[in-house]
């Protein structure tokens, strides 16, 4: 039988919430650059389970599996202490063609 999370208080829920929506806005522009964006779907702050989706372009873009896992995922697991497992998605319902007219779509180095 699996272990219930610790029920934490209302002050640490709010301190939780607040570090995590300033982590995701330090993290939205660059994703936002690309014409997509990042959303938080649902968070467990007992259990640490934040689940996040990429929207627009992020949609067709071919590393965006890349940059749930490595960016968010990473960063998020890096500087909460408190997150325990990031569930991410990503928003295909946009039309391909819509999608890559937001952005790049994809790291572009530059020069």
């Amino acid at each position: 039988m699996p272990e219930l999370p610790e029920l934490i208080d209302e002050e640490e829920r709010a301190r939780r919430e607040a570090a995590l929506e300033e982590l995701m806005e330090l993290m939205r522009p660059a994703v936002q650059e690309d014409g997509g964006d990042l959303v938080v779907t649902a968070v467990d702050y007992d259990a640490g389970i934040v689940e996040v989706q990429l929207q627009g372009a992020c949609g067709s873009c071919a590393i965006s599996s890349m940059t749930l896992q490595g960016g968010v995922e990473r960063l998020l697991r890096d500087r909460l202490s408190w997150v325990t497992e990031v569930r991410g998605a990503v928003d295909e319902s946009m039309d391909l063609f819509e999608s890559a007219s937001l952005g790049r779509g994809g790291y572009v180095p530059r020069a």
